[in-house]
């Protein structure tokens, strides 16, 4: 499923236009993207759990030249789904 098949089954679901579901769906996004890049935890019950999770630095390794390289610290972020989620 894609963005718009997504768009148009919320569309069908919850009774809207199509325009309409996609500024939901577009509003729901950014609200959690926004939320999760303040460092907070998204909680969606039954869906699931949007997290900011910090990824250590590290050492790697250039598969081309082999050189070793310094790979810094970032933050990620790590879903974890909910019960009703599982298949």
């Amino acid at each position: 499923m894609n963005k718009t098949d997504l768009i148009n089954a919320i569309a069908e679901g919850a009774g809207l236009s199509k325009a309409d579901a996609a500024k939901a769906l577009n509003a729901t996004t950014a609200a959690i993207a926004n939320a999760v890049k303040a460092g907070d935890k998204v909680a969606l019950v039954g869906f699931g759990t949007f997290a900011p999770s910090e990824r250590p630095a590290r050492t790697g390794k250039n598969p081309r030249t082999g050189e070793v390289l310094q790979i810094p610290a970032k933050t990620v972020v790590k879903f974890k789904p909910g019960a009703d989620l599982s298949l």
